[in-house]
């Protein structure tokens, strides 16, 4: 009698490393399924990362084609359709791989319960973590809070397993007449945008899709590695590893990244330090604590981990965040950071860290509304990286930084883009002036100003708030709040 399983893709587009497919593909066929969910228990994705979407899974399907399996697509509420669907189609077996949000937990919670009892096995794994969220705590048990003591104890945990290798073939089966009806072509979940059309910038900079990810990898262990524990703070090199949409979809596992690198670097192949290589894993450890974090407070991208920041003094002001959203605030290194967002869904982490901190501290702008933002518009938005990070910088997070610090954006942009690489791509208005003045526009004399064709207040915006004036108001704000 042929044994039928279903494996339901969700964060884990890919084939190699994928231990629920694995698993499903040991039977003699096999329905690949995604469900475009809309049981409205997860946050939607936003407009970039649903273009990722789009594309990776057309490169998922392209994939499974050349095993020999096909990947249909339904749209509509897991809990009403995989129970249906398990029962038309005769399935056994259904398997998928873990996510960690309270609402997809709670969904794979009663839909375990649901198929179980029904009689047809459930299977599920860890797929997208080097640890689960539960394996890795204090001496007593509990949470950790800080990252250094939790990474310290994730790596005593040793070696993450080898990743498995793709199934050699995935033998495929028609969906049931009832639901081959209601199975879309992948352009009818309408997931990229027609009008307008923004992705240009997207279409341009990125590659989705399992091949992608491997591609990006192998360059990432060569050049890109050398250096790495000092150049990733370099925004004006191509020094980081852009991994992370990769690994937001599950185009690419953290395991396999983390044998590459021990292989790469056994076999020679890999340039660079064993310094840089720690520094390398050290950027998949915060990625693994963040996850730890929202796992025990699932409502890590909506309410303060200090509670002491539910008081603080927010002062809304839409015109500001719209001048910081749209790379408009007279900040060159800001403004360079949030149009590299908008022209390509992505941002070098030492320039997230300054945009957010002149939003939530010189603007004194709610840390949610950049959350939100950043949501949106980034290929990587991530659901416990996303909010771990911006409540880091706003100092209301674990493990944070202190609200005192304030990154200034001029000496940043001094120290890390000094010859002011980045802001003349991004900000090409301000090319002509010299290294010096170009963190600093509204500082520079009358006569380079005209040399460099730049008006302050015409061609380029005055700064929208003065830096000195906005860290005090920052400080001030906090001392309101620091002795509860």
């Amino acid at each position: 009698m042929t044994q039928r399983s279903l494996h339901w893709f969700r964060d884990d587009l890919r084939l190699a490393d994928n231990p629920a497919l694995t698993c499903a593909a040991e039977s003699d066929a096999v329905l690949c399924l995604y469900i475009l969910d809309e049981d409205g228990e997860r946050r939607p994705l936003g407009g970039a990362a649903r273009w990722w979407l789009s594309r990776s899974l057309a490169a998922l399907s392209a994939a499974l084609t050349r095993k020999g399996g096909r990947l249909d697509i339904l749209r509509g509420a897991p809990t009403t359709l995989l129970p249906a669907l398990t029962e038309a189609a005769g399935i056994e077996r259904v398997t998928w791989n873990r996510r960690y949000e309270a609402g997809s937990i709670a969904l794979d919670t009663r839909l375990k319960e649901r198929l179980s009892s029904a009689g047809i096995e459930v299977r599920s794994f860890n797929a997208s973590l080097l640890n689960e969220p539960w394996q890795v705590t204090t001496r007593t048990g509990q949470p950790m809070k800080v990252f250094t003591p939790y990474w310290r104890a994730a790596r005593e945990r040793g070696e993450p397993a080898a990743p498995l290798p793709a199934p050699s073939r995935i033998r495929s089966f028609p969906l049931p007449d009832s639901f081959g009806k209601r199975a879309l072509a992948l352009e009818e979940l309408a997931l990229e945008p027609t009008r307008p059309d923004w992705a240009g910038g997207l279409r341009d900079a990125w590659t989705p899709g399992e091949d992608g990810a491997r591609e990006r990898l192998e360059d990432c262990l060569g050049d890109s590695l050398a250096g790495y524990a000092e150049g990733r703070d370099r925004p004006d090199r191509d020094s980081t590893s852009r991994l992370s949409p990769h690994l937001r979809f599950g185009e690419i596992g953290p395991r396999q990244i983390w044998h590459a690198l021990g292989t790469a670097r056994d076999n020679g192949e890999a340039v660079g330090s064993a310094a840089d290589a720690e520094k390398f894993l050290s950027e998949l450890g915060w990625r693994e604590f963040s996850y730890h974090l929202l796992f025990h407070n699932p409502e890590l991208a909506t309410r303060n981990y200090d509670a002491r920041f539910d008081a603080f003094p927010w002062k809304a002001d839409q015109q500001a965040l719209r001048r910081w959203q749209r790379g408009r605030t007279g900040i060159p290194l800001v403004d360079a950071g949030m149009r590299e967002l908008w022209a390509t869904g992505w941002m070098h982490n030492r320039v997230r860290m300054v945009v957010a901190s002149f939003l939530i501290k010189h603007l004194l702008q709610d840390w949610r509304e950049g959350e939100a933002w950043f949501w949106d518009t980034l290929v990587d938005a991530d659901p416990a990286n996303n909010a771990a990070s911006w409540q880091w910088v706003a100092g209301s997070g674990a493990d944070a930084a202190p609200y005192f610090r304030i990154f200034n954006p001029v000496t940043q942009g001094q120290a890390h883009d000094p010859k002011g690489a980045y802001v003349r791509r991004w900000v090409p208005e301000l090319a002509g002036l010299p290294d010096t003045e170009i963190h600093a526009p509204w500082k520079a004399s009358e006569e380079t100003l005209r040399a460099a064709g730049i008006r302050i207040g015409e061609t380029y915006p005055a700064p929208l708030i003065d830096l000195a004036l906005g860290r005090q108001r920052a400080l001030d704000a906090f001392a309101t709040i620091r002795g509860r």
